[in-house]
């Protein structure tokens, strides 16, 4: 999440009524402009569908901006800002990258040695991705207009001119950013629109009553919708678990939309996601890569140097796949569970006969897999690179020449960070220099075909097919080669474990139980660690030879680091200094990490921050912070909203309860179906760890969190009604019912498998709603939403304080305007700072 500004103002604290006007009421941002764009054309006719594949659902269209061209300077500089997001140039001495300096995050560039930088976009909409282009000409990014959930792809070039929209500029789409074509000359978007619902729910029982509201009836969006969700506990694992079998993981060849085609199951519902190749010259037309209907995500992570190949990462939280696509028959290959976290999951060796990706499948945490490729993209088999155990590899950045990979693994919410030498580590069948021979001619591989500089277009294959040909640097083109089955069996636990061959190749052979490991032959080279001077890596990127790393830490702002020589990271000088993250007179406080265990017996983890000036033994008022996600992960670094809550005296305690992150998939799926009723329980449980610990007043307790965070605090306020004398609750759910009418298509996926399915599961999740206890509430709450949150959306606060105040109990509600689900603008992040704080100091007494 962005770093906000430091707080230098006084605002009031201002509470909205649930029942006052229109920001209140949650209006999309497309119903308050807040500036004026060029109308947007009318897009291009979808292409045709090929071989009865689903038809792409939009294809982008190319809007003009105005020019944003020289040096640009922030209407205001804020001293304590933050960086991240970095890309740079190919040569690696300029860097664009998102800092909210100007109090908004927005896309400046510069160069990594100097402070010279420049304001590319003065717009307010906030950026929150950044890709340079491999030739140089080009910057692309993503905006999210209004502060809202949908997102736009815009690019510019480095001086600032010719700003353009890319995708996402059609009324009620959004766009994704994907890869770089390896030459430049076209950019992977995803474009998503709503799609149409599917027919009725065969899988019913006939007169089943459906969940909503208190008419029992779901709204039209919602009516008939099939799904494959079901939960009634946590999924098993096999490694290091009980020992169950792992299944047979079988890739099938089939079209990417085809009927049949695909291996993730779906709820039902989502959007219509379709993934171009696109010219940002806007000479070609868009190439289309792959359709999904009623997905939950489409990315392109990576293109082979040919063009031939492409990995795409798809499917809703908890269930990724990665695919590897041949482009010009849009045949699938290699489908492979991945891990959750960076959508950049990983990628081709330079000659695309080694696949390295991250990945969790059959295992408790993530490790670097690798698979050697055959020429039609078939994997040859698999093997384990690099694991650690009980660390979750969170990060992977592969080197464009093949050489090396650089890893970042996440050991109990701190970064590790190291060099891996993959220049003699191919995948399973890969050669013995690890990197493979160029890929056969017709019939089995795919040349690069010539034409304009830039040129990146579809055209109809032999079959009718579309096919994708590159401009001169021969980018992206292909030709299809045969059909083939993959299976990828596992050993006894389902693990796999690795032993080099002769030629520097690694063999797979099947394993007994525990992760898999990798067993490297004498000429494989040790990882090299990189010391780092923070705790948390947020990015990875290339900067020619060099490498940029974008920390945080418990005592900085977000910044952004080079590594001249490869080994000692330095700040660059347009990052704050860590002197400057917080106002002179009062450091940031250090963490310190606790270890509660819940009434079940599972460990739970989470970090302890003191207030200033508190005598050691000194029962405190302590606030419990709760995360979002779920599988979100507390993590050590700098939060202006805990560094103004301990200046009011208050401790924060922030846990990571069941359903987190970084502690293995088993943990990540202990809350779900019931399960949640027991995450519940943690937060109590966390609160009695820390007044046993004789750290917390247990007179003086609150509970606060935002997104899931926030649906937390409801339910703990009402499950433990007597624990907390209050709590805040950020753009947290209310009623489950509720929040799947009103929610994003995508979002109501991935929680249909966190939560339940809307309509099979509708006890369970009346059950789990807040409001379904809101009698119990006895403590003063206060809910803040932003007004454009399309993720959750504002009626689910609304609803919890009006219920509240019809029963007597203290409760309000603070809007910020131009704001979705993340609060991204600095004065409206300061408003919620100071009046999260003075409602804590006044309800606790401090």
């Amino acid at each position: 999440m962005a770093a906000d500004a430091r707080n230098l103002t006084g605002e009031p604290f201002v509470a909205r009524s649930p029942d006052a006007g229109p920001a209140g009421a949650g209006r999309p941002a497309a119903a308050r402009p807040k500036r004026s764009v060029p109308p947007s054309p009318s897009p291009p006719p979808a292409p045709p569908a090929p071989g009865g594949r689903t038809p792409a659902f939009a294809a982008p269209a190319r809007v003009p901006l105005p020019d944003a061209s020289g040096p640009r300077e922030a209407t205001t500089r804020l001293i304590a800002h933050g960086c991240w997001y970095p890309s740079a140039d190919p040569s690696g001495t300029r860097v664009a990258f998102i800092c909210d300096r100007g109090g908004v995050p927005q896309l400046w560039t510069g160069p990594v040695d100097g402070d010279d930088v420049h304001l590319l976009d003065d717009g307010p909409d906030p950026v929150t991705e950044v890709s340079w282009s491999p030739d140089g000409r080009w910057i692309a990014y993503t905006t999210a207009p209004g502060g809202g959930e949908h997102t736009r792809v815009l690019c510019v070039r480095p001086d600032g001119g010719d700003r353009h929209i890319l995708a996402g500029a059609e009324p009620g789409s959004s766009a994704h950013l994907g890869c770089w074509a390896y030459d430049g000359s076209a950019i992977a978007v995803t474009v998503a629109v709503p799609t149409a619902a599917p027919g009725p729910d065969t899988t019913a029982e006939p007169g089943a009553p459906g969940p909503g509201a208190a008419d029992g009836l779901l709204p039209a969006h919602w009516r008939d919708r099939a799904g494959d969700t079901r939960l009634l506990g946590p999924a098993p694992h096999t490694a290091p678990g009980p020992g169950l079998p792992s299944p047979v993981l079988t890739v099938r060849t089939a079209a990417i939309g085809a009927p049949g085609g695909g291996t993730a199951p779906t709820a039902g519902f989502g959007d219509g996601l379709s993934a171009y190749l696109v010219d940002p010259d806007g000479v070609a037309a868009p190439a289309l890569l792959a359709v999904e209907k009623d997905a939950a995500t489409l990315r392109v992570c990576d293109l082979s140097r040919d063009g031939a190949l492409a990995l795409l990462r798809r499917g809703p939280r908890g269930r990724r796949e990665a695919v590897v696509l041949r482009t010009a028959d849009l045949e699938t290959t290699c489908v492979m569970p991945v891990a959750d976290g960076d959508p950049w999951i990983g990628g081709f060796s330079p000659r695309a006969d080694t696949l390295w990706l991250r990945s969790n499948a059959h295992r408790e945490f993530a490790v670097l897999l690798a698979a050697g490729l055959d020429p039609e993209g078939h994997p040859r088999g698999w093997s384990v690179a690099a694991s650690r155990e009980n660390s979750d590899l969170e990060l992977l950045r592969c080197a464009r020449d093949g050489a090396s990979a650089v890893l970042a693994w996440n050991v109990r919410g701190v970064s590790e960070l190291e060099v891996l030498d993959t220049s003699g580590v191919g995948g399973p069948g890969a050669d013995a220099s690890g990197v493979g021979g160029p890929r056969p001619g017709p019939g089995a591989g795919a040349p690069a075909r010539s034409g304009r500089s830039g040129d990146a277009v579809a055209r109809p294959g032999r079959s009718g097919e579309t096919a994708v040909r590159s401009g001169r640097n021969g980018g992206v083109a292909a030709r299809s080669g045969r059909s083939g089955e993959t299976a990828v069996r596992s050993g006894r636990s389902g693990d796999v474990a690795a032993r080099s061959g002769r030629g520097g190749g690694v063999a797979a052979q099947s394993g007994r139980s525990g992760d898999a490991d990798a067993r490297s032959g004498p000429e494989t080279v040790p990882p090299r660690p990189v010391s780092l001077p923070h705790e948390v890596v947020t990015r990875i990127t290339a900067a020619g030879p060099r490498l940029l790393l974008a920390l945080s830490g418990s005592r900085r702002r977000p910044g952004i680091w080079w590594l001249p020589d490869g080994a000692t990271p330095v700040r660059t000088p347009w990052s704050s200094r860590d002197e400057d993250a917080v106002p002179p007179g009062r450091p940031p406080v250090r963490p310190v990490p606790l270890r509660p265990t819940a009434r079940d017996g599972l460990p739970l983890n989470g970090w302890y921050y003191r207030a200033p000036g508190r005598a050691p033994g000194e029962p405190a008022p302590c606030v419990l912070h709760l995360h979002g996600g779920p599988e979100d992960q507390e993590r050590p670094v700098l939060d202006p909203l805990y560094h103004e809550i301990l200046g009011r005296g208050v401790d924060v305690f922030a846990p990571d309860v069941r359903g987190s992150s970084g502690y293995g998939r088993s943990f990540v799926d202990a809350d779900l179906g019931r399960g949640r009723f027991a995450a519940i329980d943690d937060v109590a449980d966390c609160a009695a760890h820390a007044v046993l610990a004789g750290l917390a007043d247990p007179a003086r307790l609150a509970v606060m969190g935002r997104s899931y965070g926030g649906y937390l605090t409801f339910a703990s306020l009402v499950w433990h009604p007597d624990l907390f004398r209050t709590g805040i609750a950020v753009c947290g759910m209310s009623d489950l019912a509720t929040f799947f009418e009103g929610t994003e298509p995508w979002i109501a996926q991935s929680a249909a498998h966190k939560y339940g399915h809307p309509e099979r599961d509708r006890e369970l999740l009346r059950a789990l709603s807040p409001m379904s206890r809101v009698d119990a509430l006895r403590a003063p709450v206060l809910a803040v939403h932003g007004e454009h949150d399309t993720n959750v959306p504002p009626g689910e606060s609304e609803q919890f304080v009006r219920a509240a105040r019809e029963r007597g109990v203290t409760a309000e509600l603070l809007t910020l305007p131009d704001e979705g689900h993340e609060f991204l603008r600095a004065d409206n992040r300061r408003l919620f700072r100071r009046a999260a704080a003075d409602w804590l100091q006044r309800q606790l007494g401090t």
